[in-house]
């Protein structure tokens, strides 16, 4: 296409090809919409493994989108907990194909600018919408709170003394990285990734900055040394480094509408979007359709008092110790299924929520270590900690 070429106009304009994006190009054309995607690599299969529970993801997603099911996963704290609520790991492959993109008018190429009702690639074409959504992912990290995490794939041979067929570790706290009472907590995940591989993932929530990969790779070969599993180092790996600050849009802004990830969509707490994001595509398109304010469907009052209370949720995390996050832990796997669920994935439950948080705050013991929580004491505990250089 020539450049500085003006492209007829769009129902919607979707920029960025993530499964937020690429989910949300799929739904509105399927529901007979006029759609421009805009990415460099539409064909790209998503680089991360991507994870959520079964009940998050949307009715019209086809069972070929999972690669593995996990019935109950483990959580340990100061105890074992069995979560009965099933858990997934998507498949690259089959959520890529799940979300085809066949009807919509496809641009192989970066956007520059990105407006209210404009897009112009690289090329000078311009492309014009009723509406824009930008899903192009996250802003760079800086000194924003953060998740942080190291994956190494391990052989399912290998890893079954940890995590057998079918099994799999939501939140393993049990102190077994070598890290130190005085250092930064972390914990591990590890599920299996139904090609054979399990992966193990040490994972680091809410610090300003992160944590560095060498040392959540040093934790992670910790963990596996205590279960006598030892690695040749050829395995593959994957590093994950990204804010868990994102806030919502703006009611009424005069700019494209940020979706995912990018549009406040990131748990703050854990760290998960895309079942949130691929759960929320209808009522985006909707709103297009109706000719309302999406921003106005995706955020209520409700959703917003959510992402505010999950927010101090983080600011929490960010300070407390290993053992503080420990027995916070504990209190919290104790709270009812419809409480651990307001805090996990639901969108808009601020009542469960609410209650759920200030219970996990009661029963954290000892009464001391409540005021870490809140923010009364230590609240800058690991600002600036500086880690180890690497070996």
């Amino acid at each position: 296409m020539n450049a500085g070429v003006s492209v007829r106009e769009f129902d919607i304009c979707v920029v960025g090809l993530g499964p937020a994006g690429r989910g949300l190009a799929h739904r509105a054309a399927g529901a007979g919409l006029r759609v421009a995607a805009v990415d460099p690599r539409p064909e790209r299969l998503f680089p991360p493994t991507f994870s959520c529970w079964v009940d998050e993801l949307p009715g019209w997603l086809p069972e070929s989108a999972i690669a593995q099911r996990i019935a109950a996963p483990t959580v340990w704290t100061k105890t074992e907990h069995r979560i009965e609520r099933a858990y997934c790991v998507l498949s690259k492959a089959g959520l890529h194909a799940a979300l085809a993109i066949d009807d919509a008018t496809v641009f192989a190429q970066r956007a520059g600018r990105v407006d209210q009702h404009e897009v112009e690639l690289a090329d000078g074409t311009v492309i014009s919408a009723g509406t824009v959504f930008d899903t192009r992912g996250l802003p760079t990290l800086g000194k924003r709170r953060a998740a942080s995490a190291h994956g190494i794939f391990v052989d399912a041979d290998t890893a079954a003394p940890m995590v057998g067929d079918g099994e799999g570790l939501l939140l393993d706290w049990r102190p077994e990285n070598g890290a130190g009472p005085d250092e930064p907590p972390s914990f591990l995940y590890a599920v299996p990734l139904g090609d054979g591989t399990v992966i193990f993932e040490e994972t680091s929530l809410g610090l300003r900055g992160g944590m560095p990969q060498h040392e959540l790779r040093k934790r992670t070969l910790n963990r596996l040394a205590a279960h006598g599993i030892r690695l040749t180092g050829d395995e593959p790996h994957e590093a994950a480094h990204y804010p868990l600050d994102q806030p919502p849009p703006k009611k009424g802004a005069a700019a494209a509408i940020p979706f995912g990830s990018r549009g406040g969509m990131m748990h703050p707490c854990t760290g998960y979007s895309v079942g949130d994001s691929l759960a929320l595509i209808d009522t985006a398109v909707s709103a297009v359709q109706q000719g309302t304010d999406p921003v106005e469907a995706l955020w209520p009052w409700q959703a917003r008092a959510v992402y505010w209370m999950r927010m101090r949720g983080l600011w929490g995390l960010g300070r407390l110790t290993t053992d503080q996050s420990i027995a916070m832990f504990e209190a919290f796997f104790t709270e009812s299924e419809r409480g651990q669920r307001a805090l996990l994935s639901a969108h808009d439950d601020y009542t469960a929520l609410g209650a759920v948080l200030f219970n996990t705050v009661a029963h954290t013991w000892p009464f001391r270590w409540r005021y870490d929580l809140v923010g009364w004491t230590n609240r800058n505990r690991w600002v600036d900690y500086p880690f180890a250089e690497p070996a």
